[in-house]
Order: structure tokens, then C-alpha cells, then sequence
């Protein structure tokens, strides 16, 4: 079968389309018959070596399709059930194999490319406006990319709480798309400084909480942006990870909160996992939670989706085609 692999750090160009034996399930194991893979920048850090990966390794952490088979430890699935998952190594490939506890159905009216796009950024947008800060209605929040995969979901879970959202976007077509999730002011920081954005338009107060996927060319103005004891929530760091900085600056600004969170830790349990995967299919199947897929790209141009990505000419969620 053919998989996307690494076998060293590098730019997308490292990136192989090549063969690879047949997956075999281990204990505890099911194998997938993949039918689209989220592209999504941990990937990018797993193929540039940010995050430490043994290799040669087949990338992609987020997948949905149908299973195939199970180990005969496995109970709870058989093959046919259509699942999605995250959080498991090789969905760039045919077939992927992966832990049982990380399997979730898909309701039955879901397709696997809405499994896919949903698993990653929308329980990533689930954790965040939920359990790292829960929004409460009438707070403030700004969102960093939100015309982004997780921007846009993240914009719409945080309207259903009633709060508040601005976001920062880079052009005009991006701007449009995150006011039509739900965006109540977009700030373009190709021509604007964001940071003068938030205070004029919470009349110098700052917002409640930073949603900043971006790192090291945000950071400083970020923290700038909150009002006292606001918390800046850093899930991610497409610019780069940021420096070292000196604590005693939260301290400065207003006694603010810091946290760099990941969402392996808020599914940690098989409870956890099924409830906030529960949540958000529940949400995209009524309609309440609008997915943007536009970008498919078959898996043997794994290169070009990287490029794409990490160019910032997407938006919403990049699938891979198997």
C-alpha cells in the first residue's frame, strides 16, 4: 500500500510517497481503511523535527474511514464500523493502524471528509472556549487566524457562548469568511496594528482572553492585549515557538495568566475524548457547527497541502485524498 513517510527533518520536500507494508493490527489495535486525513501544522512540526519524532515515520494524526480489522482483544469494534480519530501516527496513507481507545463513530449521516476535518480543530476549538478559559456570555476574546481550520469553528463555538469575538486575518476574502462565522470585528494585520485594534475597540480595556495559534510574531502583542488577570491561551506556533521571556512581565501587565496547552491533555480520558468528540460531530451533524473544507489535495501531493498550509494561502480545513 502507499503511505507518506519521513525519514529525515526537512521542508515538505521530505516528504515521500512510497510503499509500505500492509498494517497488521497489534493488541488493542484496529486497522482503517483511510477515506481522507487532516492536514494540520503539528504535521508540519513532526516533519521538520520541532517535535521530536522517531523516523522514518508516516505523518498525519487525524483520519477518518473504515475499519477493516481488530485484534482479537478489541470488543467494542468490527470491521465496518466508519470512525474518525486523532492523536495517532499514519493517517497519510491507505490504511493506518490505530489504538482502539482513540476511535470514534461517526453518525451515521457524516461523511468521513466531515469526520476528518471536525476531529483535530473542532475539539481543539472545543477545549479551548470550553475548559481553558469557558467563555461566559458577554466576554471578550481575540482569535489569532481566524479564517484558519480552528479559527473559524473556535469563532462559532465561542458566539454559541455568547461572547464576544474579534479576529485577525490577512486579507480581505479571509476577513469575509470569519465575519460569516460569527466574527464581530476582523482585524486585518497586514495594515493594522492589532494591538491598537483590541484597545480601541474595547475602549482601551483589553479582552478577557488570546486564542494565539501563532507564537512568535504575535506573542508580545498578545499579552498586550489582555485586560487584567486575562489569559493568553498559546495552542500553537505557526511563526515560529517563541523565546524565552521573563515571567515578572505578567506580573507588569496585570497579574495575567500564561498557559500552552495541547489537546492530548483534554482527551487524556476515553470519557473525555467521546465527550467533546460527542459535542462537536453532534454539532456539525445538526447544522450548528459549519465546517469549511475547500482545500483536497490527493495523498501522493502531501508536499503541495504543506506548502499551502504553511504559506497561508488556506483556508478553513486541507484533507488528504487517499
Amino acid at each position: 500500500m502507499k503511505a507518506v513517510r519521513v525519514h529525515a527533518p526537512g521542508g515538505p520536500e521530505a516528504l515521500r510517497f512510497e510503499d509500505v507494508p500492509e498494517p497488521q493490527p497489534q493488541p488493542g489495535e484496529a486497522v482503517v481503511r483511510v477515506e481522507a486525513a487532516g492536514v494540520n501544522f503539528i504535521d508540519v512540526y513532526n516533519r521538520t523535527g520541532l517535535y521530536k519524532t522517531a523516523m522514518p515515520v508516516t505523518l498525519g494524526q487525524e483520519g477518518a474511514g473504515t475499519v477493516v480489522a481488530v485484534a482479537p482483544d478489541v470488543r467494542d469494534l468490527a470491521a465496518g464500523d466508519r470512525v474518525a480519530w486523532f492523536h495517532a501516527l499514519g493517517a497519510y496513507a491507505e490504511k493506518a493502524v490505530v489504538p482502539a481507545t482513540r476511535l470514534v463513530r461517526l453518525p451515521d449521516h457524516l461523511s468521513a471528509k466531515q469526520g476528518a476535518a471536525a476531529m483535530l480543530q473542532g475539539m481543539t476549538a472545543h477545549y479551548l472556549a470550553t475548559s481553558t478559559h469557558p467563555l461566559a456570555p458577554g466576554e471578550t476574546c481575540l482569535v489569532h487566524a481566524g479564517a484558519g481550520g480552528v479559527g473559524l469553528l473556535l469563532t462559532q463555538i465561542a458566539k454559541r457562548r455568547g461572547a464576544r469575538v474579534f479576529t485577525t486575518v490577512s486579507t480581505e476574502e479571509k476577513a469575509r469568511r470569519s465575519k460569516a462565522a460569527g466574527a464581530d470585528a476582523t482585524i486585518d494585520y497586514t495594515k493594522q496594528d492589532f494591538e491598537a485594534e483590541v484597545k480601541r475597540l474595547t475602549d482601551g480595556k483589553g479582552v478577557r482572553v488570546v486564542y494565539d495559534s501563532v507564537g512568535k510574531t504575535t506573542f508580545e502583542k498578545s499579552l498586550a492585549c489582555l485586560a487584567p488577570r486575562g489569559l493568553l491561551a498559546l495552542f500553537g506556533q505557526s511563526s515560529g515557538p517563541v523565546p524565552p521571556f521573563d515571567a515578572q512581565v505578567l506580573s507588569q501587565r496585570g497579574s495575567l495568566y500564561l498557559t500552552r496547552p495541547t489537546l492530548a491533555h483534554y482527551t487524556a480520558t476515553r470519557e473525555e475524548l467521546l465527550s467533546r468528540a460527542g459535542d462537536v460531530l453532534g454539532w456539525v451533524a445538526d447544522g450548528s457547527l459549519k465546517l469549511t473544507i475547500e482545500h483536497e489535495f490527493p495523498l501522493s501531493e502531501a508536499a503541495a497541502a504543506h506548502r499551502a498550509l504553511e504559506g497561508r494561502r488556506t483556508t478553513g480545513k486541507v484533507l488528504l485524498i487517499p
